[in-house]
């Protein structure tokens, strides 16, 4: 019984490693551009962007529970607080309806950004370049940052 058992141990283990061998030459060699495509990677589990575009009916409603969410727990936080709860409707509305100046949200960013415009406006003018049109490259920078 203890003489078989030798034979047995090393006999797997070379069968073990020719089937090791003989599969590592067969396969295809990239195995490393296959890791993350099974059943369980971001893309097929549905990660990354919604398929509800931002401006579609669904992506508004979305966007919309989402604001409502967050309200809802301010509100929530301020009454742990003591303070009184948020009109959550009230600011729901107040925030998806744009602001005065050119319909942007934040005022202060819009007015920074047009600051950064008018001082590379005055660049320009002393490298003797053309001077942009402010207000588009206001939009132009404000679209970039997505605001």
């Amino acid at each position: 019984m203890h003489a078989i058992f030798p034979i047995v141990l090393f006999g797997s283990i070379a069968l073990f490693v020719v089937m090791g061998v003989a599969s590592m030459l067969t396969r295809n060699n990239n195995l490393y551009d296959q890791i993350g495509q099974g059943g369980l990677s971001t893309e097929s589990l549905g990660g990354g962007p919604s398929p509800a575009g931002e401006d579609s009916v669904a992506g508004r409603a979305e966007r919309e529970e989402e604001i409502r969410q967050m309200i809802q727990a301010r509100s929530d936080r301020l009454v742990r607080q003591g303070q009184p709860p948020l009109d959550i409707d009230a600011e729901v509305a107040r925030l998806q309806r744009p602001s005065a100046g050119g319909g942007y949200r934040d005022a202060a960013l819009a007015e920074e950004v047009r600051q950064l415009v008018t001082a590379r406006n005055e660049r320009r003018v002393r490298q003797g370049q053309p001077e942009l049109d402010v207000d588009a490259e206001i939009a132009r920078t404000l679209a970039e940052l997505d605001v």
